[in-house]
């Protein structure tokens, strides 16, 4: 409770301290949840309906390392003071809006924070996205996403109906198809399963760096997060219904994979891949067997950090080149060597290579589907190989080959953004070594 009002104070002063100021608070208070630390299944922290569980404390920390982040990634909004201050307090309300959504021990005051993260990221994706789709971006993003949250709002009061009650503790199954569809479509959405995806590549490509980096850090995270908690509802009605949620999930993942196989803009193949990984965490959560929540859990930390750290080295490329053509950033290993290494342990990452977290989660949560149904293997063999596929094609049109005549002049890759990437990689790859912190929350 403590750390939100630390966020709010620190909400209104944002417009009179210095851009610098803002990132230092952002780590300190990351630093400072890690010291709350809760690592089990009981909610300690408990005060005003806000609680902290270990699902709920990795999902936080994220939010506050990958918004730490954020900001420092942005150091073009502060250096030609593109509204930097009104930047750093939006940054600040959707850390806001994501703490208040993860810690919630209350369906409803979760269902609202979820959707008040929305403001934030569509003020992000128009105020400083860089081409004029972005508005229409902004609303792909908005509408997919209010489309269905009335249906969950209505399946909330059914609930309380039913049950009385809506803290997350007094919650029982109910074996209602309809509600199980109200109530889940808004997660699907969110992240996002195959037919109802189209938003996040399109939303992926107009925003900015820092909108890139919370949509695929943690933004996803908040459908992977609601189905785990509402797991306990529909049970029944779930063990029944979800193959169909399953398979195309999985036929999806296959299809997208491909699409990424085929790209060639930088972003936009980043974003499908991470349809591509999420529909694997949707399949692992989906298949309700304790397998699929240690895998869905530690696949979503991963792809939070490998993902957002892909988006920050293809926009170290943007910045210089001002395209997002595979075809004009070719090369780059004979003008910048030193950001050649953070390429290639990326996409290494991305591809699920050792040592990374990815790793462990895709184990894990190729075990869950098997046993659910080894029918899915054919599906998870084409995933993994289209996955290391797309990874090293983008690694080596990046890197190799003879780069753009057109290109007079470019600044090396300075301490900014080594620290930037190198503050992603290293919990990426060291998380693997603190395995129970995924496990112990079931």
């Amino acid at each position: 409770m403590d750390l939100i009002f630390s966020i709010i104070a620190l909400i209104f002063i944002s417009f009179s301290v210095s851009f610098w100021f803002s990132v230092y608070c952002g780590f300190l208070m990351s630093f400072m949840f890690l010291m709350k630390l809760s690592f089990g299944s009981e909610v300690l922290n408990i005060s005003s309906g806000i609680g902290v569980d270990l699902l709920s404390f990795t999902l936080i920390a994220l939010s506050f390392w990958i918004c730490s982040l954020m900001l420092l990634a942005s150091g073009e909004i502060n250096f030609y003071k593109i509204y930097s201050n009104f930047f750093v307090f939006m940054v600040l309300v959707l850390l806001l809006s994501l703490v208040v959504a993860f810690s919630s021990m209350n369906l409803f005051v979760f269902y609202l924070f979820f959707e008040v993260s929305l403001i934030p990221t569509l003020v992000l994706i128009i105020g400083w996205g860089n081409q004029p789709e972005r508005i229409s971006a902004g609303m792909y993003l908005l509408f997919y996403t209010l489309l269905v949250s009335l249906p969950m709002m209505m399946g909330l009061f059914f609930l309380d109906l039913k049950l009385f009650s809506m803290e997350f503790y007094f919650l029982s199954s109910v074996d209602n198809l309809f509600l199980y569809i109200c109530l889940s479509m808004v997660f699907f959405v969110k992240i996002p399963m195959f037919f109802v995806h189209l938003w996040l590549p399109k939303a992926h490509v107009e925003a900015p760096i820092s909108g890139s980096m919370i949509l695929a850090g943690v933004m996803l995270k908040l459908g992977g997060y609601g189905l785990l908690r509402l797991m306990s509802v529909f049970v029944f009605v779930g063990m029944s219904n979800n193959f169909l949620f399953i398979l195309i999930s999985m036929v999806g993942a296959v299809f997208i994979s491909m699409v990424c196989v085929r790209q060639s803009d930088m972003k936009m193949l980043i974003a499908y891949s991470s349809v591509s990984h999420m529909s694997i965490v949707l399949a692992g959560i989906l298949t309700y067997n304790l397998w699929g929540a240690w895998g869905s859990l530690s696949l979503m930390l991963a792809h939070g950090l490998s993902s957002s750290g892909l988006f920050c080295v293809a926009n170290l490329l943007y910045e210089r080149t001002h395209s997002r053509s595979l075809y004009m950033n070719k090369g780059f290993i004979n003008i910048m060597p030193s950001l050649t290494l953070w390429w290639f342990l990326f996409c290494s990452s991305n591809m699920s290579a050792p040592p990374s977290l990815n790793l462990v989660g895709e184990i894990v949560l190729i075990n869950s589907i098997y046993l659910y149904s080894n029918y899915f293997l054919i599906f998870l063999f084409f995933l993994v190989f289209y996955s290391g596929a797309y990874s090293l094609f983008l690694y080596s049109f990046t890197q190799h080959g003879q780069f753009y005549s057109g290109i007079y002049s470019i600044s090396s890759i300075n301490c900014r953004e080594f620290i930037l990437l190198f503050l992603h990689w290293v919990p990426l790859n060291l998380l693997f070594l603190k395995g129970e912190l995924v496990s112990c929350w079931v």
